[in-house]
């Protein structure tokens, strides 16, 4: 994802496999302990460091796809230096404490660390400073806006940030003319993150939130939340809490006659969102009043056709196809390739060493373009300066380690597949964007 992603062409997002099985399965080695799960036979380690158990359970084997997908690319050409690379899953269960406990057992325990994807912005606040410190290397996935100007040297994220998300969403809803809007978020960290700024972007649009509600997550009813939602006359809902509770409020905002549009965030268009939100609201429903944003990154050009191929050919992914269009399974895939390429510019798998020549492999001056690890590979070798440019595109990092794009509008099919609604360039978001 980068700054001018705008001047790609619209595309149809590719059908997604929706198996919710897959979901909560993603293998042996990513199963739903905080303790580290040992990886495969290798010399060199990957953590995939995010929620597998928990309401946000669903954000681990999403991570899981593309941290696999890269080694699978990787050990293809010899490894990293000769060395084999492998993931090795870190349960955070999306609870800071559990997962500074995590983070400090993944640190002290895992030899030949070569870097860490995560955190989450669940708790993302809690351990960063802690991989940091550790001189740990992290391509992180929290959209945080306390990372907006990252100060950490080990940090990075080739994700949008969650005020651009919510700025995205608010963006979308005013031009559909929808000027009342009600907020209805999980109380979990990683839901409320991006609240403030949508709540913000959609007033400076001349929209006004006429209700802000935080759900307690695991209820069997919130008729109280949607009385006062009705009572209030909003014209469309923003939305991100559990698969659950969006399915549960939904279902009895439509018994009482008033579903009305919903806009959710990207967390909102995973397999399991989608399953439970069809069976409490039925398929038709969900394609008349929902869509979501998500980050923009085309199921299209060279990058991408290596990461699909990869992915496939990934065998400890179930169902591997149910990630190929998934946006942040991409910035996973992307991530890792860095990890390698870096460390073979350098010639050195210590993370304190290869983590400063980031910026360098992906908007070198004069360099060659790469889209595989491969390529990649055979360039450095050659004494070549690289330019990578992956499965998400151009990346280009600014002074605070963030490399960040345009959404999408994306609503769901009735077979399961998603369609492209509209676009948000990073254009129209400047004006925004503090």
């Amino acid at each position: 994802m980068h700054p001018h992603m705008s001047s790609r062409r619209f595309r149809r997002i590719c059908r997604r496999t929706l198996v919710a099985a897959a979901v909560l399965t993603v293998s042996a080695a990513a199963c739903s302990s905080a303790q580290p799960q040992a990886a495969e036979s290798s010399d060199l380690t990957v953590a995939a460091f995010n929620p597998f158990s928990g309401p946000d359970a669903s954000f681990g084997p999403e991570m899981w796809a593309g941290c696999q997908a890269a080694v699978t690319a990787i050990n293809a050409e010899g490894g990293v230096l000769g060395h084999k690379v492998a993931c090795m899953s870190v349960d955070t269960h999306g609870v800071p404490n559990d997962a500074v406990t995590a983070a400090a057992r993944m640190l002290a325990t895992t030899p030949h660390l070569l870097g860490v994807l995560g955190p989450s912005s669940d708790e993302a606040d809690a351990t960063a400073p802690l991989i940091n410190a550790a001189k740990v290397p992290m391509f992180a996935d929290t959209g945080e806006s306390s990372f907006d100007h990252n100060k950490l040297q080990y940090f990075w994220r080739l994700v949008p940030a969650d005020d651009v998300r919510g700025y995205a969403m608010a963006l979308y809803a005013k031009s559909k003319g929808y000027l009342r809007a009600a907020a209805v978020f999980g109380n979990d960290v990683g839901s409320q993150i991006g609240v403030p700024t949508l709540v913000r972007g959609y007033s400076e649009l001349g929209g006004q939130m006429v209700v802000d509600q935080k759900i307690v997550l695991g209820q069997t009813s919130y008729q109280q939340e949607v009385q006062q939602l009705i009572a209030a006359k909003p014209q469309v809902i923003f939305t991100e809490t559990s698969p659950q509770a969006n399915a549960t409020y939904l279902a009895e905002l439509q018994q009482l006659g008033h579903l009305i549009p919903v806009i959710g965030t990207d967390v909102t268009i995973q397999p399991s969102w989608f399953n439970a939100m069809a069976e409490a609201i039925g398929k038709p429903a969900l394609t008349k009043y929902f869509v979501a944003e998500s980050p923009y990154a085309p199921a299209a050009g060279a990058g991408w056709q290596a990461f699909n191929k990869d992915l496939l050919a990934s065998p400890s992914v179930p169902k591997p196809a149910q990630w190929s269009t998934d946006s942040y399974t991409m910035t996973y895939y992307d991530s890792v390739l860095l990890m390698a390429l870096a460390a073979t510019a350098t010639h050195s798998t210590n993370p304190a060493v290869w983590n400063a020549s980031i910026p360098a492999i992906t908007t070198a001056s004069g360099a060659v373009q790469v889209h595989t690890y491969a390529e990649g590979l055979a360039a450095l070798k050659a004494g070549k300066k690289i330019d990578y440019v992956g499965a998400t595109g151009i990346i280009a990092f600014n002074q605070w380690h963030n490399s960040g794009g345009g959404f999408e509008i994306a609503a769901y099919q009735s077979s399961g597949d998603l369609s492209l609604v509209s676009q948000i360039t990073a254009a129209q978001l400047v004006p925004l964007i503090k």
